[in-house]
């Protein structure tokens, strides 16, 4: 039985070429489960070393520095994410998603005594397999400003953020670049609100940034110099960037003031078709955090808590805007249900995530990201080991939704730090070189999308009624 198996697996891989290195990268996984079902051994000790067997073949992957980290892609290959039905594309191949957020990117950038930092922790997430970075393009009236008021830019703090970009494709990090902020770090629609009063406008409420035409303005202005920016670094303007991922709108808009949603509503229909309008190449996102609203009250049973109801925003609404491409969704059982550590923290990520993947098939017809999950080191009862069983959960959650070729397109960790930026820590920060059962973690389901993302041709990969072998072992579940 094992030996057909095998002889099935290199027909297959044979029969599809592109895909023989990371089918190997399959073997990888085969033989870790096999041992581990068949002969009693621990697979996950062998895991990297097996694996840096593997992709040591790779043209895309070397073992210099660690088990992903990546030659430099041709530009033939490095296009645009787009998507098709649930999953996002590139170059006609899935490409399934996993990340990380570390937001203050830009700043350390600014300053060429912590310029390093932004290179060292690409390089480190490239070395576990990350793709996909989230991160800030605004800094609003505040310390190191990228905008200082109204479209008046500090050139030196945007070309901070050009470096980003460069060193971002440099280690094939693709980037979720977020426009303005909810909250008040960073300036966010507080600081607009600012602006508008010393403008002369009547304002009373923060939430007015979504509502007055005058604030709206000052936001497309700002999302225009960031499309239109044209990179000091590569001559590329960011509107053409393939190392763009996505546009973000907002960073976990609410607006408490209109809790039926309208007026959060209204401000997404009209600046995801601003930026459509400027930019039609990108996918657009809006930044929710995946609350549901009063459109759907049949699903507000896994909202968190009631007050969830009550911030303005609606998951399923709020994603069927005209210009909208992929749903967003944030996990923060700590937050809130209780912060004290508890199972329950898990079975709600597991439902959360169920919910909302089953939304995005059902409903939306997109992909949906997980664009913000952890788990702090300041909660009760917090140990290393419980943050390891949250992130699996989160990682089997979207690999059960991944080998049925779902919606659940992939998840971003919040939040990554490299070693020397404990002070910028607000208890979620992971460094992969303290946290080495973390990091096997990361890099372990980086290996398993790496597997789906390389299978074959998109026609093949989910067209075919004739699933080969290689596939019919990747996806069962007990091998």
């Amino acid at each position: 039985m094992q030996n057909a198996a095998f002889g099935s697996v290199f027909s297959a891989m044979d029969s599809c070429k592109k895909c023989f290195i990371l089918s190997l990268a399959f073997l990888v996984i085969f033989f870790q489960n096999l041992g581990t079902k068949v002969f009693g051994f621990d697979g996950n000790k062998q895991i990297e070393t097996m694996a840096e067997e593997v992709f040591d073949h790779s043209p895309h992957f070397s073992t210099r520095q660690g088990i992903y980290d990546k030659e430099h892609v041709e530009d033939d290959d490095w296009q645009m994410v787009e998507t098709k039905g649930n999953q996002f594309v590139v170059n006609g191949q899935p490409f399934y998603v996993n990340g990380f957020n570390t937001y203050w990117l830009m700043v350390f950038a600014a300053d060429q005594s912590t310029r390093g930092k932004v290179s060292e922790l690409f390089q480190q997430a490239s070395s576990v397999g990350l793709t996909v970075c989230r991160t800030w393009a605004f800094n609003d009236g505040q310390w190191r400003a990228l905008q200082k008021s109204p479209s008046v830019y500090d050139e030196e703090v945007f070309k901070a953020l050009d470096f980003v970009v460069t060193e971002a494709k440099k280690y094939n990090i693709k980037l979720i670049l977020s426009l303005v902020n909810n909250w008040d770090a960073y300036g966010g629609k507080a600081q607009y609100v600012k602006w508008g009063k010393a403008a002369g406008l009547n304002l009373t409420s923060d939430d007015e940034f979504f509502s007055h035409p005058t604030l709206r303005s000052y936001y497309k202005a700002h999302v225009k110099a960031v499309l239109n920016r044209v990179n000091t670094f590569t001559n590329i303007t960011f509107k053409d960037d393939p190392t763009i991922f996505a546009w973000e709108l907002m960073n976990e808009p609410r607006c408490t003031s209109d809790p039926s949603g309208d007026t959060l509503q209204s401000w997404i229909a009209e600046m995801a078709v601003h930026v459509k309008s400027l930019d039609a190449k990108h996918l657009v996102e809006i930044g929710l955090e995946g609350f549901y609203g009063p459109s759907a009250p049949a699903r507000a049973q896994f909202n968190p808590n009631s007050y969830a109801t009550q911030v303005g925003t609606d998951f399923i609404r709020n994603h069927q805007a005209l210009g909208i491409d992929f749903a967003s969704v944030h996990i923060y059982a700590d937050t809130w249900i209780s912060q004290t550590i508890t199972n329950a923290h898990l079975q709600f990520t597991t439902s959360w995530m169920e919910a909302h993947i089953e939304d995005a098939e059902k409903y939306l017809g997109m992909p949906v990201i997980f664009a913000e999950f952890g788990v702090s080191a300041k909660d009760p009862g917090y140990n290393s080991s419980f943050r390891d069983t949250f992130i699996s959960t989160v990682y089997k959650t979207i690999l059960n939704s991944t080998k049925k070729g779902g919606g659940g397109a992939g998840s971003l960790l919040w939040q990554l730090f490299p070693d020397g930026t404990d002070y910028m820590d607000d208890g979620y920060a992971i460094v992969l070189a303290k946290s080495p059962s973390t990091s096997n973690l990361i890099s372990l389901h980086s290996t398993r999308l790496a597997i789906f993302n390389s299978m074959c041709s998109w026609n093949c990969r989910w067209g075919c009624k004739k699933k080969n072998a290689l596939e019919t072992i990747l996806y069962h579940d007990d091998l």
